[in-house]
């Protein structure tokens, strides 16, 4: 059974920072692509960033420069590191997985930034 566990969400401050981890098990980590997303009240969810198996990265626009991901295949976990948040920032993040041509989602982590 695949799991996914995300974790590191909160309240900041704009301007801080968060870091999302999100912990797979039940598959074979280093042959899935990882993505993260987020979703805003009212707005529908958006890719943030990607991370593939053979590490090739991209970001939205919106996130280049102040957030960065990576993963760490022998801990079977991605992460998000998010610096400068902006309350625009804020968001139900989402890990996701494909793996074999399936997709898998994590619970989802509110990230906050207010003063």
């Amino acid at each position: 059974q695949v799991r996914l566990v995300e974790s590191g969400g909160g309240l900041v401050q704009p301007g801080g920072s968060l870091r999302l981890s999100c912990a797979a098990s039940g598959i074979i980590f280093s042959f899935a692509t990882a993505d993260w997303y987020r979703q805003a009240p009212g707005k529908e969810r958006e890719l943030v960033a990607t991370i593939t198996k053979i590490g090739s990265i991209s970001y939205a626009d919106s996130v280049k420069g102040r957030f960065t991901t990576s993963r760490d295949n022998a801990k079977n976990t991605v992460y998000l590191q998010m610096n400068i948040l902006k309350p625009e920032d804020t968001a139900v993040y989402y890990c996701h997985l494909r793996y074999l041509s399936k997709d898998y989602w994590g619970q989802g982590t509110q990230v906050t930034v207010s003063s």
